[in-house]
């Protein structure tokens, strides 16, 4: 069987260092490896509309912004499909009939879901394509054979819903639909990287993202300003760890090379972690290590940007041959649903066979 990966983001904003440590990085490196034989990433633009259906203009505008993140971090249109969700109408068929499979009280208890329509405050006018996004993702993974979805670990539900299924889908016509894998981040930090404020999320309302399209000095203003342990007033006070958004953003961002350049006097994390906590350590310091590790990480994605945004309809250009080349393999995936599930009447001979001979004869 080929492995394949399908993974994507939806287009609300900018993409920012929570998406590149959780998702993007890792996409890069899947690609790099040669161990998959098709990787897609997906602009989920009508996955977006579901809660933004009456600002469409918003995410028509992000979807450029995201498209030159991806290609900014090192995505290669010749490595891996990146493509427009919306334009792959077969999707939306394969929600259709995947809907059968389904109940209202399955959907209604999907944690993820529930959490969400709770940060959203939807309760009862929770739009129906909202609701039933997980049925949607489903078709997304399985419209391609989907072996690996690389996900953090607060999408695991959605993942879990979709091999169901695929396994009731299999079980009720014939073995078509692929079970997918959950593929985690390595990097525990990297599963929910926290606002600059100390948030639990990133919002671009909250004002506490570093964009991978930031300015070298507004990463740097973001990281000085960064919330750190808010007990630890003087350079000589033992400072706390947990909550600590510098050194969370530490474990997700240094290597032991980033010692040897910007702070020789610590061999590694666990030195300068240990080192803070029983004090002695002043915050800017650490700070200043952290916004040149930062620094370090997105200047390549800053050179390539600026190249990609020279030619703006280029980049429409990888969209739409991606779209084109994610549809053909959508539509073998469609046809053979319909096949299993009996309502391929045009393409079934036996069954125009059958009929004919059925009513020979008759006057």
């Amino acid at each position: 069987m080929s492995k394949i990966i399908l993974t994507g983001d939806r287009p609300t904003g900018r993409l920012h260092v929570g998406h590149y440590v959780g998702s993007l990085r890792r996409r890069v490196e899947l690609q790099n490896s040669g161990e998959f034989d098709k990787i897609y990433i997906m602009i989920a633009d009508a996955q977006a509309l579901t809660d933004n259906f009456d600002n469409p203009e918003k995410i028509r505008q992000n979807i450029i912004e995201v498209a030159l993140d991806y290609l900014s971090a090192g995505l290669d249109p010749s490595k891996s499909t990146l493509f427009i969700q919306s334009q792959i109408s077969e999707l939306t068929e394969l929600t259709f009939f995947y809907s059968d499979l389904v109940t209202v009280s399955r959907l209604e208890r999907n944690p993820t879901v529930k959490s969400e329509i709770q940060m959203r405050g939807f309760e009862r006018s929770l739009p129906v394509g909202f609701f039933t996004y997980p049925i949607s993702q489903a078709a997304d993974i399985t419209a391609f054979k989907a072996t690996t979805v690389p996900v953090g670990e607060d999408q695991l539900p959605m993942i879990e819903q979709t091999r169901e299924i695929v396994r009731k889908f299999n079980a009720t016509y014939d073995e078509v639909l692929v079970e997918p894998e959950v593929m985690l981040p390595e990097n525990e930090a990297c599963n929910r990287l926290p606002g600059t404020d100390g948030k639990a999320k990133m919002s671009k309302s909250l004002g506490n993202c570093i964009y991978l399209a930031d300015t070298e000095e507004d990463v740097r203003k973001k990281i000085m300003g960064m919330y750190t342990d808010p007990t630890h007033i003087q350079v000589s006070d033992p400072g706390h760890l947990e909550g600590n958004t510098v050194f969370t953003y530490l474990d997700a961002f240094s290597k032991p090379e980033h010692f040897e350049e910007y702070l020789p006097e610590y061999a590694n994390l666990q030195e300068l972690k240990d080192h803070y906590t029983r004090g002695g350590l002043g915050d800017v310091k650490v700070k200043k290590f952290l916004n040149n590790v930062i620094q370090e990480e997105l200047a390549p994605l800053r050179i390539r940007r600026k190249e990609y945004e020279k030619d703006i309809p280029a980049v429409y250009d990888i969209l739409k041959a991606g779209s084109d080349a994610a549809r053909e393999v959508a539509a073998q995936t469609l046809s053979e649903v319909k096949a299993a599930m009996r309502i391929n009447y045009f393409d079934d001979l036996d069954l125009i066979h059958a009929q004919t001979e059925k009513y020979k004869g008759i006057e």
